[in-house]
């Protein structure tokens, strides 16, 4: 199969042939049909994000199930799905609990080590050299992913654009539901437009937030979130976004701020346009050790939540957001406004990193 490789710190990605890879017990075997081209990736991309290498990137995808390793009862042969970027192992201690978000074996393995749940990858070089695995490693033209993270994919979507509720529309989903705890009538603030961004519009929407104020610096990336739900703007870049956001709720700041970037800069603002008892949710991966400095008095004084947010619990979420698109709540498509072939990988992340992207760019295997 084709594969997009990364082999370097810095690197293009270079498309390869190497052997199909075949799923073991729990897990199985998809043909990708699309996968979702996100700054997480990117991250890895230019050693922001520590990861091994040589590795195939991409994490979230659409697809179709191709084989079914032993003991997978869950699914069947020639079924649309989607995967989620966490994949749960359904047995340590967080997933127990219903927190697999936290999966301790997907950080431990996965994200530290490149390899699925036995310690290897599925995924090697036709010299027989191993290949890490960022997630089920979406770029390509087969995944192999556990079966815990296999869901079907709405009849009345796109399979094409059913790609970015894995990951964009997931984490989106995590942030609004299990920590924002949006409720009707919400006032809102959603820090950077972008691919997770305008999907965190399109969610608290759904959830009823009754003010929902996008902020970022390009003007077409808020008329886009605008087009998704946002009630207000705000080009940061021509005013100042706190005094912007505070005018607009006559004073008091948002209920809840949502950072989308993770900028120092942006955090600390997300916290200084939030009201009294309100919550600040951050979803945005930072560089290394990167930090924020927040004023410890005001956090105190004023009862504000400042927590983090990765992804969603997937066993439990993720077939909810498949529900919002299916049911239309959602729109699946509308975020998604570059598409490019597998042969395309490097130049769509180069123009992620150049900023050009608006919304969410999607790689097509079909």
């Amino acid at each position: 199969m084709k594969a997009a490789v990364l082999s370097e710190v810095g690197g293009r990605l270079v498309i390869e042939d190497i052997p199909q890879p075949r799923p073991k017990a729990g897990e199985v075997l998809v043909k990708v049909t699309a996968c979702g081209v996100c700054h997480t990736d990117l991250h890895v991309m230019k050693g922001e994000v520590k990861f091994p290498l040589p590795c195939v990137l991409g994490h979230e995808i659409s697809g179709v199930v191709e084989e079914v390793g032993p003991e997978v009862q869950t699914t069947r042969t020639g079924q649309n799905v989607v995967c989620s970027f966490i994949m749960p192992c359904g047995v340590c201690s967080y997933c127990v609990q219903g927190r697999d978000d936290l999966c301790e074996t997907f950080f431990a393995l996965n994200r530290l080590q490149g390899t699925l749940y036995d310690g290897e990858s599925r995924l090697s070089r036709s010299d027989g050299s191993t290949l890490a695995m960022y997630s089920m490693g979406g770029l390509a033209e087969y995944a192999v992913v556990p079966a815990s993270d296999v869901f079907p994919a709405p009849a009345n979507v796109s399979l094409t654009d059913a790609c970015i509720l894995g990951c964009a529309m997931m984490t989106a989903y995590g942030a609004v539901k299990n920590q924002a705890r949006i409720q009707p009538s919400d006032s809102v603030a959603v820090v950077g437009a972008g691919g997770v961004g305008s999907n965190v519009v399109q969610v608290a929407k759904a959830f009823g937030a009754g003010q929902i104020i996008a902020i970022d610096v390009r003007d077409d990336k808020l008329a886009a979130a605008q087009a998704l739900g946002a009630t207000h703007t705000v080009n940061a870049s021509q005013e100042e976004p706190v005094a912007a956001v505070n005018n607009a709720t006559n004073g008091q700041g948002v209920a809840v701020a949502i950072e989308a970037l993770g900028r120092p800069e942006t955090v600390v603002n997300a916290f200084m346009m939030t009201r009294d008892g309100g919550r600040v949710v951050v979803i945005g991966i930072a560089p290394g050790t990167t930090t924020a400095g927040i004023e410890i008095t005001r956090l105190v004084r004023r009862g504000i939540q400042l927590m983090g947010s990765y992804g969603s619990r997937v066993r439990t979420d993720l077939p909810e957001v498949l529900a919002l698109a299916a049911q239309g709540q959602v729109n699946v498509s509308q975020p998604i406004t570059r598409r490019y072939r597998l042969e395309q990988a490097d130049e769509a992340y180069a123009a992620l990193n150049r900023g050009e992207i608006i919304g969410r760019a999607i790689v097509s295997m079909v």
